[in-house]
């Protein structure tokens, strides 16, 4: 986990742009520039955390392992599962919601992600890297590292509950954003508690894509 923090999710995520913006001997990537080497950059991390798992890990850390069925994904549908935590967190999303509008009744607010939304608005190339970025190859590899691999590695240690609660610091850690760490925590419990429940990761990761499509949605809409 140490060796993916530091050797890969730190630089890539943190240092990718810069380096494609000294490639192209540009000082600032145009929004269409920027998400296409979001997304080109989350997909060598994601491939990378492949090798490294396959490489490091036992073989019940291995990625296709994390979607076998096993008796406890049998008896507890995924679709459920994933019903259920998406619910949770809309209603969660909802009170941030209200929040946005009490605030717009007092004075004006700023969007909360406006880097997100120039790209969003930009042209539909932009639109679309960013849905296949945010909804599909984010919440594929987030899960695979935070709750496939890290929690499932610390189950057998300590109560589930204290497993899920950390692994959800760290998840929320991750992006180095005090503002959202809050939020992010109690997404990882909800994801994590999907996990646990179905015992295959095809439910946190439909509850994480459909969170990040309606957080894309409530930022065009802000």
């Amino acid at each position: 986990m140490a060796f993916y923090t530091f050797n890969l999710h730190i630089p890539l995520s943190f240092g990718g742009l810069s380096v494609v913006a000294w490639i192209l001997h540009e000082p600032h990537l145009d929004p269409q520039t920027e998400v296409l080497s979001l997304l080109i950059v989350q997909i060598l991390e994601f491939i990378a955390t492949l090798f490294l798992l396959q490489w490091t890990a036992k073989p019940k850390y291995e990625f296709l392992n994390f979607f076998e069925a096993n008796k406890l994904s049998e008896e507890r549908n995924w679709l459920l599962a994933s019903i259920l935590g998406f619910g949770f967190l809309f209603l969660f999303l909802l009170v941030f919601l209200t929040l946005i509008l009490a605030d717009r009744l007092i004075g004006s607010k700023p969007v909360n992600n406006p880097i997100l939304k120039e790209i969003l608005l930009s042209n539909d190339i932009s639109k679309a890297a960013c849905v296949l970025l945010y909804c599909i190859v984010t919440p594929v590899l987030e899960e695979t590292v935070y709750r496939g691999f890290l929690l499932t590695s610390m189950l057998p240690t300590m109560k589930w509950q204290q497993a899920i609660f950390i692994s959800s610091v760290i998840f929320s850690a991750a992006p180095f954003s005090a503002e959202n760490f809050l939020q992010l925590v109690i997404i990882g419990c909800v994801l994590g508690s999907s996990y646990c429940w179905t015992g295959n990761l095809s439910s946190s990761i439909a509850i994480h894509s459909l969170y990040n499509a309606m957080t894309l949605m409530l930022t065009l809409l802000s």
